[in-house]
């Protein structure tokens, strides 16, 4: 058995001392060093302390938090910071990830409740997944490479309504008109619309596989499952928004382990924002897609969302950027999109009527109109990942 790790705990302003304690997870692979009641306090522990990992619980997204996490970083090198927000951690997650935190777990709000015996079993299972994974990163020197020989592409758009699912859902039935085998993740966990743009019946979902209990595998996942008439798999989306809550990101990277030990392909499609469970993805990924508009809102979102990418030490080789409804004529051309993200778009989908038809009839357009300048665009794509016909797999990128 491993060495437990040895946590600090250390408390930001506003944050409850007894929020924290109840979900410090409670097991052996955990030792309790103690708790810091503030950040001078937490700095002063890190010196004299034999701190494997400090855990920091914050309500804000404030400077100091951030500045300590920086702190630690660049001081203890060898000593992964997790932070532990209280919240809806979006637009604090790329800060806090940039300036050196290894991981974020949420904090549920309980209004001064203590949280409910389920709830605090899973975040505490985070939480201490979180702490093991970010132990054992900095103890090998640099991020464990995925060992599994499955491929797990990311699909990425921080504005809404970019495209995402049209770009997810071609790519996993042109991937598997190819002949590859592919599961297509649906990780829009509240509004994930994946199964309805392929005409797939309400079945089985993601929020069913999460609340199932016992050991996931791959055959108990196959179960879970929807076919589609291309032989592409897909994993739906749960049915209700308030089921998302019950599936966290200790399962995800369960999931996103036995996808990868398939060998299958992995596709994944993802709600706005950096959110943990696209954090989550991102780490398993072996390539990301960015999907990005010509609209002014969109393309600032997009070089943000590249920059951030960048800052989790994703290698700029295994970043894709999409450009879709490129021949737009709104003032801004894909040359514009060059200049401001420092990088060409490898594919341009045009806006088409057959698009948002292919959409309304679940047929995608690689399918339904494959040659199409969308279809075609689209499949280029799947063409980009496999290597056409002389395809040769890659080596997955490596963070650190």
């Amino acid at each position: 058995m491993s060495a437990p790790v040895r946590t600090l705990v250390a408390l930001g302003q506003g944050i409850s001392r007894d929020a924290v304690e109840a979900v410090i997870p409670e097991r052996e692979g955990l030792e309790l060093l103690g708790v810091a009641e503030d950040l001078d306090a937490g700095w002063s522990r890190m010196a004299t302390d034999p701190v494997d990992a400090l855990l920091l619980a914050v309500a804000d997204g404030g400077e100091s938090a951030l500045a300590f996490v920086d702190g630690v970083a660049r001081e203890y090198p060898d000593r992964p910071v997790v932070v532990l927000y209280v919240g809806e951690p979006n637009g604090f997650s790329p800060r806090v990830l940039s300036a050196g935190a290894e991981d974020i777990v949420a904090l549920p709000e309980a209004n001064g409740q203590p949280p409910a015996p389920a709830e605090r079993e899973r975040v505490s299972t985070e939480i201490l997944a979180a702490l093991e994974k970010a132990v054992a990163r900095r103890r090998r020197g640099a991020a464990a490479a995925p060992t599994a020989s499955g491929r797990m592409v990311t699909v990425l758009g921080p504005k809404g309504g970019c495209g995402k699912t049209l770009v997810s859902c071609n790519l996993a039935v042109a991937l598997a008109e190819a002949g590859e085998p592919v599961v297509l993740i649906d990780l829009d966990l509240q509004f994930g619309d994946c199964a309805l743009a392929l005409g797939i019946p309400p079945g089985k979902t993601i929020f069913d596989l999460a609340t199932s209990g016992g050991a996931l595998d791959a055959e108990k996942l196959s179960d879970y499952l929807s076919a589609h008439e291309s032989g592409a798999r897909v994993l739906a989306a749960p049915a209700r928004p308030d089921q998302a809550n019950a599936v966290s990101t200790s399962f995800l990277r369960a999931l996103f382990d036995v996808l990868r030990d398939t060998g299958d392909w992995v596709i994944v499609d993802t709600p706005p924002g950096f959110t943990p469970e696209v954090i989550a993805a991102i780490d398993a990924s072996t390539e990301v897609t960015m999907v990005g508009m010509l609209d002014a809102l969109s393309l600032k979102n997009t070089k943000l969302g590249l920059e951030t990418l960048d800052l989790m030490g994703i290698a700029p080789q295994q970043v894709r950027l999409i450009l879709n409804r490129a021949d737009s004529r709104v003032g801004i051309t894909p040359e514009d999109v060059s200049s401001v993200t420092g990088r060409r778009p490898e594919v341009l989908v045009p806006s088409h009527r057959d698009i948002p038809r292919s959409v309304n009839e679940a047929r995608p357009i690689v399918r339904s109109q494959p040659r199409s300048e969308a279809g075609r665009a689209l499949r280029s794509l799947a063409e980009i990942y496999t290597g056409g016909p002389e395809r040769q797999r890659r080596r997955p990128w490596r963070r650190g």
